[in-house]
């Protein structure tokens, strides 16, 4: 397969990608009573702040090793050291992820051999600290996610003997908390029971705590990864989550299986056969029935979809879900824009897909039926003049965007409606041959409006 071309030109004009570390800062929040903390300047920490508590809503725990010019340039281990002593004083978490910054990638610190050298001075730091490279210069966010998982599985998983029944998803960044919602759901009508890691469903899914806590309110239990190890199989949703899959049966034995996407009927019918194989029981009722009505909706729909000119501007994962589900539905993928290389990008070969901008983005739009990217592409949506859906992250001018829900079969139908929908709304009913508009018709106006 050939590689996605890479847009070349100086400098980024509208960034679509956001960066390695706060990927690997969101993947840290789906483990409870945990604290993520980047290892940088107090900007690159604040940036990301605003980003999350803007996108999901909630009070974001995010930490930072504050390195200034000269703890840049001697070296950032004493700022490490007093990061983590003030965060176990402080919070008392159960996890710490520590992801680099490009301030520190540039400089070389040996965080490892800090890190070892401070557990062994302060035995009280017994919780696990897990760091990971994430340099903001290259990769994207969906990279910052996938390096976390692994380096978690890395650091914390074990062999143990199988537990029949038991089963680790890793999900990918690309699925909100709703969808993991709805997958453990699945899992658990099959009789299995799912360890998630990392867990967003349980911790940015916006609830209210009963009490206060300076980590995370939730997500995947220290007891529960130790458990991963025991697992039936590992099913692992997206292909940005293969190396953690594969890390994951190296260390264990857990064989592995790769979903590269749950959105559409196609894939949610290989997934719930894989679940009733693994289970050994079939597909449930309600989700025959949940078939049937995604594949009525499908029918109902497809009059609106046919033909469509779509852009999509998202990480890869995200990308393929939706620009696949779409070609399926009969839609026309014009643009394609990405922010990392991965193996599915190469699957779009026909369609042109490429990594770069939002810039890029709507240079390739123009004459097309919709937009989709997340909230920075609704000035791009506007000068163009066509329909804009929200997808993504981050969504800040919208609510309930952590509990959208586009996998499985229910979720693959909210999709078809709200996407239909929007067809429907900016639709153009054509002139019967010969028949004069009454009054004052505009291009974009439909007659069945009046």
């Amino acid at each position: 397969m050939n590689a996605p071309a890479v847009v070349s030109k100086a400098c980024a004009v509208n960034p679509l990608k956001m960066s390695q570390p706060l990927g690997a800062a969101l993947a840290f929040l789906g483990i409870d009573n945990a604290m993520p903390v980047f290892h940088g300047s107090q900007g690159c920490t604040a940036f990301g702040l605003v980003l999350f508590v803007r996108h999901f809503r909630e009070s974001i725990p995010l930490q930072t090793t504050a390195m200034n010019e000269v703890t840049t340039i001697l070296g950032g281990g004493e700022n490490i050291e007093k990061a983590l002593l003030n965060i176990h004083k402080r919070a008392k978490p159960s996890f710490i992820g520590i992801a680099s910054t490009g301030l520190t990638e540039t400089k070389g610190d040996d965080v490892m051999g800090d890190l070892r050298r401070i557990t062994s001075a302060h035995p009280e730091l017994d919780m696990p600290i897990v760091y990971v490279s994430t340099p903001d210069y290259k990769g994207a966010f969906q990279d910052g996610w996938a390096k976390a998982v692994t380096a978690i599985v890395e650091s914390l998983a074990s062999p143990l003997a199988t537990i029949a029944g038991q089963v680790t998803i890793l999900p990918g960044c690309h699925m909100t908390p709703g969808d993991i919602t709805e997958l453990c759901e699945i899992v658990a009508d099959f009789g299995l029971k799912a360890i998630v890691l990392p867990d967003l469903s349980r911790s940015l899914d916006g609830h209210i705590p009963d009490d206060f806590t300076p980590t995370s309110l939730g997500g995947t239990t220290r007891p529960e990864i130790a458990r991963i190890g025991a697992s039936q199989a590992t099913i692992a949703i997206g292909e940005q989550m293969r190396p953690a899959a594969d890390a994951l049966t190296a260390k264990t034995g857990v064989p592995a299986k790769i979903f590269d996407t749950l959105t559409g009927l196609a894939a949610a019918d290989d997934f719930f056969s894989y679940l009733s194989t693994l289970s050994g029981r079939p597909v449930p009722e309600k989700y025959r029935r949940q078939r049937n009505q995604l594949v009525d909706a499908m029918l109902d729909a497809h009059f609106f979809f046919g033909g469509k000119r779509i852009a999509i501007g998202a990480e890869p994962d995200l990308l393929w879900a939706l620009g696949a589900w779409l070609k399926d539905m009969g839609c026309t993928l014009t643009a394609l824009v990405s922010t990392t290389e991965s193996p599915v990008l190469a699957r779009f070969a026909g369609e042109g897909a490429c990594i770069g901008d939002l810039e890029d983005l709507e240079g390739q739009a123009h004459d097309c039926d919709l937009l989709i990217t997340h909230s920075h592409g609704r000035q791009a949506a506007a000068r163009l003049g066509i329909p804009f859906l929200r997808m993504g992250l981050p969504v800040f001018d919208r609510l309930g965007e952590a509990h959208r829900v586009i996998v499985g079969y229910r979720g693959t139908r909210n999709l078809v409606f709200e996407i239909g929908n929007i067809f429907l709304a900016n639709d153009h009913e054509p002139q019967p041959d010969g028949e004069a508009c009454a009054g004052v018709c505009h291009p974009h106006h439909s007659t069945s409006e009046a």
